[in-house]
């Protein structure tokens, strides 16, 4: 066998190497990429439009009456127009999401983003049209739980 051979057969083999480490690493992103906290479980009532988990954190008892929820949010998925008496504040952990204020122009939200909801100010947040959206939804309930109101239209999400 002549030198030649030999290094095609080893550059052959670095390549087929290189391929499944890239393949085996891809993986493990993929599978680790918007789970800091479990995905939770399917939203089922009727203030989402799409497809909807969560995963409380922390809820409501006597000596606090702020909650956490790790909300993750399917391309399109949305929340209904809302408000909160006390006020929210969403920390994005992964993915491509919007937020929009009554009034005000659509904001595109990306992983390590804030947002504070001001108190009684109507809002609704959810995923991008072409990607997932990740949320930890710090909530204060003490003068009151959310204040559910109309579906986002598809006019409106698309603005």
């Amino acid at each position: 066998m002549n030198l030649k051979s030999i290094v095609g057969i080893f550059s052959i083999g670095i390549l087929l190497f290189s391929c499944k480490s890239n393949n085996n690493s891809t993986q493990r992103l993929s599978r680790s990429i918007g789970r800091i906290f479990p995905k939770g479980e399917i939203i089922t009532n009727t203030n989402f439009t799409g497809k909807a988990y969560l995963q409380m954190l922390v809820s409501t008892d006597s000596l606090n009456q702020t909650t956490v929820g790790n909300v993750t949010f399917e391309p399109k998925a949305r929340t209904k127009w809302h408000f909160h008496p006390a006020g929210q504040i969403l920390l994005v952990t992964d993915g491509v999401g919007y937020y929009q204020e009554k009034g005000q122009p659509k904001k595109i939200l990306k992983k390590g983003d804030v947002i504070k909801c001001l108190p009684n100010v109507e809002h609704w947040h959810g995923a991008s049209a072409n990607s997932y959206f990740v949320q930890l939804a710090i909530t204060n309930n003490e003068k009151g739980s959310v204040i559910w109101l109309a579906p986002v239209t598809e006019e409106e999400y698309n603005y």
